[in-house]
């Protein structure tokens, strides 16, 4: 199981704006430090933590930030809706697209997905494989 994921910036700020913008709809919770930011799904009393907390902190060796060829972080969502009302938002909060919301041939027939990069340039994708949607 996958714990943890880290995407390195330089903006600390950009990326608050971009994230905060889509994944509190994800019901990832933000924690600030003077490492960086920590978006962490929430946990129930008693219950182990949700996982995988995703961080967005510059990188450790003190050199500039850079997305990684063939990188991508996924995210899922609801339904498809919700997809495109993130895509947008997160377009809207400086983020630049990546392929617009919507099917593609390559994957199953209920994959809906868009693709995104934040400011620094991290690749992300928003997805929905409902099968009770069209």
């Amino acid at each position: 199981m996958i714990a943890y994921i880290t995407v390195g910036v330089d903006d600390i700020a950009r990326a608050k704006r971009f994230y905060s913008a889509f994944l509190p709809a994800l019901d990832y919770e933000l924690e600030e430090s003077s490492e960086g930011l920590s978006y962490v799904p929430p946990s129930q009393p008693g219950q182990s933590a949700a996982l995988p907390d995703f961080y967005v902190k510059p990188p450790f060796d003190g050199r500039p930030a850079s997305a990684g060829n063939g990188s991508m972080v996924a995210f899922k969502a609801c339904n498809q809706k919700q997809v495109r009302d993130l895509h947008a938002a997160a377009l809207a909060a400086g983020g630049s697209d990546e392929g617009q919301p919507g099917f593609r041939a390559a994957y199953s027939p209920h994959f809906y997905v868009g693709y995104l990069r934040d400011p620094q340039g991290n690749k992300i994708a928003l997805f929905s494989s409902d099968p009770n949607e069209p």
